[in-house]
């Protein structure tokens, strides 16, 4: 994991939370600094509320929790939050497990998580970061060019330009009969 981790990176993900929820958050880019930073859930579960005003109560991270199983909880309700397949905005693929952020097994996915938030609320419009998601292009093609597509064999249709696997012998010949 320590060979796929990129400080720079992090600190921009960082210093992005921190802008937004009003809280100056600085990393050394360590992963470790920011596993420390967004171990008990509350800097994510003020990043919720201000990108889902009234998604998580903020009595439940007023007082930062120190019981486990309640970190856990307000790392879970975050990623619950911005779960494409929930209403949010980010897919599923992106998303970190929390035990990957509460465990520090994946911190490169905690920040690719984040990074991804950043991008789905610039492609919004809102204050994000990094570059607006694709939204695609329609294509319209009209019968002539699909038609002129259809005549096109590829390779992948069973032309292989001549080429057979005749002759090919390697090793000794498979036996049907002893």
């Amino acid at each position: 994991m320590s060979s796929k981790w990129e400080p720079e990176r992090a600190k921009i993900a960082v210093a992005w939370v921190g802008e937004r929820i009003g809280v100056p958050l600085t990393t050394t880019g360590e992963m470790d600094d920011v596993h420390q930073l967004f171990k008990n859930g509350v800097y994510l579960a003020m990043l919720t509320n201000w990108v889902k005003p009234g998604s998580i109560e903020p009595k439940k991270y007023a007082k930062p929790p120190t019981m486990a199983f309640k970190q856990m909880e307000l790392i879970g309700e975050f990623l619950a939050a911005i779960d494409a397949s929930q209403g949010g905005l980010v897919k599923k693929a992106e998303l970190f497990q929390t035990v990957d952020l509460y465990e520090a097994g994946n911190m490169v996915q905690v920040v690719i998580t984040i990074e991804a938030l950043g991008r789905a609320l610039v492609t919004q419009g809102r204050e994000g970061f990094g570059k607006a998601e694709s939204k695609g292009q329609a294509h319209e093609w009209t019968e002539e060019q699909l038609r002129e597509g259809q005549k096109i064999i590829g390779l992948q249709m069973g032309s292989n330009k001549g080429a057979s696997q005749s002759g090919q012998n390697f090793g000794k010949t498979r036996a049907i009969m002893d």
